[in-house]
């Protein structure tokens, strides 16, 4: 047996990391049939190829994800995130800083409803 993870191990391996079980194995073991291959498709070429590209760390890239779930106005994935980007080695001034910057390019609201997405999931690590 070959010792090369395939992308969908190096993917659910970061999800893990990134997310704890509820992102990872909760999610793909709860997938409908439906919703199945998306799992799949996250797993294996969102985690297990676009994140395990060279050139960014795993911070940059949490840092630049959340500014691009800024600007589409996704705070469901910005709670999401805020938890990967903590995992990642990112520190709270920075995410203030990334949603902070966010408005000179995506406007006031989106850089609100992003900050008040990401306090959320910040406060309830603290209570952890």
């Amino acid at each position: 047996m070959s010792e090369t993870k395939t992308n969908f191990e190096r993917g659910l391996e970061l999800r893990r990391v990134m997310f704890g079980p509820q992102g990872a194995d909760e999610q793909i073991d709860n997938a409908s049939d439906y919703m199945a291959p998306m799992q799949d498709i996250v797993t294996r070429i969102c985690f297990g190829e676009g994140w395990q590209r060279p050139v960014f760390d795993k911070k940059t890239r949490s840092l630049l994800t959340l500014a691009m779930l800024t600007a589409m106005g996704r705070t469901h994935e910005i709670k999401i995130h805020t938890r990967g980007a903590i995992s990642n080695g990112a520190t709270r001034e920075e995410l203030r800083e990334v949603f902070l910057h966010s408005y000179l390019y995506c406007g006031i609201p989106l850089m609100v409803d992003a900050m008040r997405a990401s306090d959320e999931v910040l406060s309830e690590l603290e209570e952890k």
